[in-house]
């Protein structure tokens, strides 16, 4: 897909137009200067053309702090992807050094450039873009990422800009993997170590990463987007406005995608936060697993493994699988990506009818259902209704006698028998009279 890297000073109003341009709140937007770091990409549509639209850090030549030059990086390397590029100034506070450093580098690079003068929330304060011309990067465009004003003309200016056709498009078989879990665990090392460059900024200070980053890589040919996040604290300790809104895009994050990584801290164990945090992945129909960053680190043992790995089995539900890696040195990571992407695909996989009816053949068996009442529960068919997750009905005699234990066991048989530890199963119980299900497990409320 076609990408245009939104690049300015800090606080210019970067993130605010980028919400404007794609008609969606997805860039986190803070009246504090530096919110954004890393690069998100938001898809936008202007005239029928699709487009990706990069929203990066704000660059700031004078600033002494060493994330600065972190950022600097990300811009340039959104650059190299870019096909267009909008340099965004506000028009207001008119040229400052930061804006002709990115000027003097836009000039050189060999792709469309556009000025975006922003802030100009009136008619009145258009001849403000006047000083722009300075910049040497043609005629600028005045638009106010608040009001609206000048962003169609602006559209139309990057939809002129594009080159023809698409760029790659999307592929229907493409896998999102959330990466999730407490600030400072490892998530952006883990990211950049999967993607094989340094796509998003890392640092000892917990809470770098402000928002969910996308990144489109290709795994032996296959389409994936890795989703770097924000991370996740316990609610009674989100005191800042911006915290609040990097946690609420990690929670979306994890709910536009197909499996979750929950990165722990090795050192920690999997904490009480770690828990709620899978659980969130859970409920938003995520397939899931649990990754041990630092385990060779702070020298893990055996038995320790084994005790973790015995405390996810009973407290989660899903029963996802544990697994341990080091971000830093690159140590089991492969198997990590390897288990996610089987994940994701059992996520969206569909099993067939006559292996189903010989699980339910083979369950009745081992384990009869319960009698109620002196009436004996009868399961006479299974078959996968549903995928992403999957979801199963079986047809029996009488819905009332289905117990919530047996219910249990038969989807704890299901995971086992199919591999589907750690993804979201649904199973409705139909009497064979009735067309719709009013007792599930699984993952979702009854229906009736």
């Amino acid at each position: 897909m076609r990408q245009v890297a939104i690049v300015g000073y800090p606080n210019v109003g970067k993130s605010s137009l980028v919400n404007r341009l794609s008609g969606r709140r997805e860039a986190v937007v803070h009246e504090r200067a530096g919110v954004t770091r890393d690069r998100k990409h938001v898809e936008a549509e202007w005239n029928g053309r699709t487009f990706e639209l990069v929203d990066t850090g704000g660059v700031d030549a004078l600033d002494p702090d060493p994330m600065a030059s972190e950022i600097l990086g990300q811009v340039k390397a959104a650059l190299r992807t870019a096909d267009v590029a909008v340099l965004v100034i506000d028009a207001k506070a008119g040229v400052r050094p930061g804006d002709e450093e990115l000027a003097d580098l836009l000039r050189r690079w060999d792709r469309p450039v556009l000025v975006a003068g922003n802030k100009i929330d009136a008619g009145k304060d258009i001849p403000l873009t006047a000083e722009l011309w300075s910049l040497g990067l043609g005629e600028p465009i005045a638009v106010s990422a608040n009001q609206g004003l000048g962003t169609g003309d602006l559209l139309d200016a990057v939809v002129a800009a594009l080159p023809e056709g698409d760029g790659d498009p999307r592929a229907e078989d493409e896998l999102r993997l959330a990466i999730v879990g407490r600030p400072n665990v490892g998530k952006s090392t883990l990211v950049n170590r999967v993607v094989g460059d340094q796509r998003v900024i890392v640092a000892d200070e917990a809470g770098t990463t402000r928002d969910a980053i996308d990144l489109p890589i290709e795994i032996d040919g296959r389409p994936v987007v890795i989703v770097d996040t924000a991370g996740m604290r316990r609610q009674a300790k989100v005191t800042e406005s911006v915290e609040y809104y990097t946690v609420l895009r990690s929670q979306q994050a994890v709910e536009r995608a197909d499996v979750a990584i929950v990165v722990c801290d090795a050192e920690d164990g999997v904490t009480s936060q770690d828990f709620r945090v899978a659980e969130l992945a859970m409920k938003a129909g995520c397939a899931t697993l649990l990754v041990l960053n630092k385990w060779d680190e702070h020298g893990m043992s055996e038995d320790d493994l084994i005790h973790e790995r015995a405390r996810v089995q009973q407290k989660l539900r899903l029963r996802p699988r544990v697994l341990t890696a080091s971000a830093l040195t690159g140590r089991n990571i492969q198997r990590v990506v390897d288990e996610a992407l089987a994940l994701g695909d059992k996520r969206k996989g569909r099993i067939p009818t006559s292996q189903l009816n010989r699980f339910l053949a083979e369950t009745v068996e081992n384990k009869q259902p319960p009698a109620v009442r002196g009436n004996r529960l009868k399961m006479l068919y299974i078959s996968q209704v549903g995928e992403e997750p999957p979801r199963f009905a079986i047809s029996v005699n009488d819905r009332n006698r289905v117990v919530r234990d047996y219910a249990y066991y038969v989807e704890n048989r299901l995971r086992a028998r199919f591999g589907l530890d750690g993804i979201p199963v649904i199973i409705d119980f139909n009497e064979r009279s009735t067309r719709r299900s009013e007792v599930s497990v699984g993952g979702g409320p009854p229906r009736s």
